[in-house]
């Protein structure tokens, strides 16, 4: 790379080469059943695909960049309609692994409160399997920004040492805790991030639920407090998000307070942060500042609740941009 945003070519079919992508994301993709009622007996279900991979992705896709997604899909009948799904949302397949074995599914109560109610049925999944062996170095090196979560990194050992070799190769890294007790423990999910952050350029951990439990910070302490915590991990920069509060932002010595954007209708927020994540991924692939990066990925976060399930609304760029206009700006707060 010459450049944030600058195209590399790799070799392709053939020996013809083929522009690298901005964005690799790397993850699980999963079947969704999604209710509007709570699960039981009888609710009525939507199947959808979804998984915090595919949502990072599909919104890194939707703001502007050519995005690539690293996972393995059953080769069955379901898989090929997944794929369809995928390319559906302007992903790139091409290095996505087919493989026989069943698929990874979830279903989801969609609570517009955020209460939201999930059950699991992933263990020993195609999908879980991903391994080194599956990457593309590269694909990786070439990539303006790779992504990855701490999901990844809980559903596997395999699929652990796959994004921590990622890490290792790519020019840039971006990594979200998307801390998840059904699948680790907090102990288990901040050794990720220890030993992920100062790989990373950027990590995204939530508050208050995610840095308080990974950090084991006391009842009381402040948003600023918790950022303050998470800053000697190691990362470039420390984008914490806020919910509908938005982020704070510590990058060079500063800390940045980015305000959120009022989501019109909220129907569901499954894959609202992936959505965040994965948008923050392709604008600083595409050469934006870090802020700038941050305020349009809060903007596309606070849109896709609108849709139900995890990519059951993905803003385009327009729409991220149009509903940016009217926020409230930047605030700096006390220099570190």
């Amino acid at each position: 790379m010459t450049g944030p945003g600058a195209p590399t070519e790799l070799p392709g079919p053939g020996g013809m080469p083929r522009s690298a992508p901005d964005v690799v994301v790397l993850g699980e993709v999963l079947v969704e059943l999604s209710s509007l009622e709570p699960l039981g007996d009888g609710a009525t279900l939507r199947l959808g695909f979804s998984g915090d991979a595919l949502n990072a992705a599909a919104a890194s896709a939707a703001a502007g960049a050519h995005t690539a997604l690293v996972a393995r899909v059953p080769d069955d009948e379901l898989g090929d309609q997944l794929l369809a799904r995928v390319a559906g949302l302007g992903v790139d397949t091409s290095a996505v692994v087919r493989a026989p074995g069943q698929h990874g599914l979830y279903l989801t109560h969609a609570d517009p409160s955020g209460e939201r109610q999930f059950t699991y049925v992933r263990r020993g999944s195609a999908g879980s399997g991903l391994s080194v062996a599956d990457l593309d170095d590269e694909l990786l090196r070439a990539a303006g920004v790779v992504l990855a979560s701490g999901v990844a990194c809980a559903v596997s050992d395999t699929l652990a040492e796959a994004v921590h070799h990622a890490a290792e190769v790519a020019s840039r890294f971006v990594y979200d805790p998307n801390f998840r007790p059904r699948l680790t423990s907090a102990q288990q999910a901040r050794t990720q991030l220890e030993r992920l952050a100062p790989l990373a350029e950027v990590v995204t951990p939530s508050w208050p639920g995610e840095v308080g439990q990974l950090l084991g910070l006391a009842p009381g302490t402040s948003a600023d407090e918790a950022l303050a915590a998470v800053v000697p991990l190691g990362a470039a920069h420390v984008v914490m998000t806020c919910g509908p509060q938005g982020a704070l932002v510590s990058t060079d010595g500063a800390v940045h307070e980015v305000p959120g954007v009022p989501a019109p209708v909220v129907v569901d927020q499954t894959g609202a942060g992936d959505c965040l994540t994965g948008t923050l991924a392709a604008r600083l692939a595409l050469g934006d500042d870090l802020l700038d990066a941050v305020r349009l990925a809060a903007s596309a976060a606070a849109l896709s609740v609108q849709g139900q399930g995890g990519t059951g609304h993905v803003p385009t760029l327009t729409e991220s941009r149009a509903a940016l206009a009217a926020a409230r700006p930047i605030k700096e707060l006390t220099p570190r």
